[in-house]
């Protein structure tokens, strides 16, 4: 069993680091009181595999006073065999001013009268003693959310495990709306509508009768390898932003041929070239 404690600065991205620890197998609690946490790993210790891996953040909300008691429990866990470990987070004062300023949030430690500045430089004593126990620091002034989830997986993803994007290819009906969640919408109206064929109009873009049709016409195949060249361009740099999950919407006017076709040739090539793609369709059992 594995607990990999979470603390550091106010600002300097715990929450940013336990929703990435979470993706990568954690079992993440947000503002665990160290008093706690010998309960917590009694309890997962027990749990047939369940949380082998856990992180916890614990952090001024707990008290100016929890700190010590904090690595009192750390020692205790380490001598009875527990894998422990601390991750500090830190940044500069200007960057976590900034960040502040930017959420309109209150510091912890901000009283009446006192600056954020203030707030942060008191932090950053009280917390002194646990840097300097810490197993890993982090320091993300300059770190993007992508680099620092690039950072996280190589010091804490198991051998072999991969940041990846997943992505979903999802086919609709214009006359449906367009996906909320799309990140790419590509139009494919433009091509000829098996709708029109009277023994295609009632299958769908899962039949290959549909689906060789649509294919039939140069402008398709045109189309679709445009469009895998585009993707194979702007799915490496999406990854390498930290985008976990992609989703690619491919429509048509009912949502049941031509894009149902599309999306189809868009999966495969997309876990050809090594990506996690699924197929959904949206709109196939409509009108």
């Amino acid at each position: 069993m594995e607990i990999l404690v979470i603390s550091g600065l106010s600002g300097a991205g715990k929450s940013s680091a336990a929703s990435c620890l979470e993706d990568i197998g954690y079992y993440t609690v947000d503002n665990m009181p160290a008093a706690i946490i010998p309960k917590f790993a009694e309890f997962s210790a027990e749990s047939d595999g369940r949380y082998d891996r856990v992180a916890l953040v614990n952090d001024i909300r707990g008290g100016v006073d929890s700190f010590q008691e904090l690595l009192e429990v750390i020692d205790r866990l380490r001598e009875g065999g527990t894998v422990c470990r601390l991750l500090y987070l830190e940044a500069d004062t200007q960057s976590i001013i900034k960040r502040y300023k930017e959420t309109r949030r209150r510091h912890p430690l901000m009283e009446s009268g006192a600056t954020i500045e203030d707030a942060v430089k008191r932090e950053t004593e009280l917390l002194r003693p646990l840097r300097e126990r810490a197993d890993f620091v982090i320091d993300t002034t300059q770190l993007s959310a992508a680099k620092l989830r690039g950072e996280l997986y190589r010091l804490f993803a198991e051998k072999g495990q991969q940041s990846r994007m997943s992505i979903n290819v999802v086919s609709f009906g214009y006359k449906y709306g367009v996906p909320l969640e799309a990140d790419l919408v590509f139009d494919v109206r433009f091509m000829p509508n098996p709708y029109y064929v009277p023994e295609l109009r009632y299958q769908t873009g899962m039949n290959d009768d549909v689906y060789n049709y649509v294919f039939s016409f140069p402008q398709t195949k045109e189309f679709l390898s445009k469009l895998e060249q585009m993707l194979a361009f702007l799915l490496p740099l999406y990854q390498e932003e930290g985008k976990a999950v992609l989703v690619v919407a491919v429509g048509c006017t009912g949502g049941r041929h031509r894009s149902v076709s599309i999306a189809r040739a868009v999966t495969e090539y997309l876990n050809k070239l090594g990506y996690a793609a699924y197929e959904n369709h949206r709109d196939i059992t409509r009108g």
